[in-house]
């Protein structure tokens, strides 16, 4: 007899929140107790007059698991609403990343020639090293970061998933 699994899968969940004190913590509280892990997380307030915020939150699990976040988001009390953009329908998702490289002579111009294939922009230069910024999926950003390696790569700054549902509907 063969037992089949659920395989884990990344989801991107979108939390419609009050814009108070300690809402962050008692989001990040209720993965940290269950042993979740949350691999990328933003925060902003979205609407000022009616006071909420929209935390996306990028976790990995199987679907048993990712249910179960879900249901215990909406149990929270400062929650409005929460999505999951993966499986309810076409969405966008972008990550910013700021990458440093310094190097000189070809591997300078080969981080260039890369930088130009990624559509990164070169936010800062000096003789000895680049800033770049890149817009894009995680995926495309990881692959820009691994290409920067061995041409010098120095420090990255990541901002997390911003994502939204494609279409009329809101959150």
């Amino acid at each position: 007899m063969t037992v089949q699994t659920d395989a884990i899968k990344r989801h991107t969940i979108a939390v419609l929140v009050d814009n108070e004190s300690g809402v962050l913590a008692r989001v990040i509280g209720l993965f940290s107790g269950r042993g979740y892990n949350i691999e990328s997380l933003t925060v902003a307030e979205v609407d000022p007059h009616e006071n909420l915020s929209r935390i996306t939150i990028v976790t990995s699990g199987t679907p048993m698991v990712i249910e179960q976040i879900k249901a215990q988001l909406r149990r929270l009390v400062p929650v409005h609403k929460v999505r999951d953009l993966t499986v309810e329908g076409p969405s966008v998702a972008r990550e910013l990343a700021l990458v440093k490289v310094a190097g000189v002579g070809e591997k300078r111009v080969e981080a260039l020639r890369i930088a130009d294939i990624f559509r990164a922009r070169v936010l800062d230069s000096t003789n000895e090293s680049f800033v770049f910024e890149i817009v894009g999926s995680t995926e495309k950003l990881d692959a820009f970061i691994n290409l920067m390696e061995p041409l010098g790569l120095v420090d990255v700054s990541r901002t997390g998933v911003a994502a939204i549902a494609r279409g009329a509907n809101p959150l």
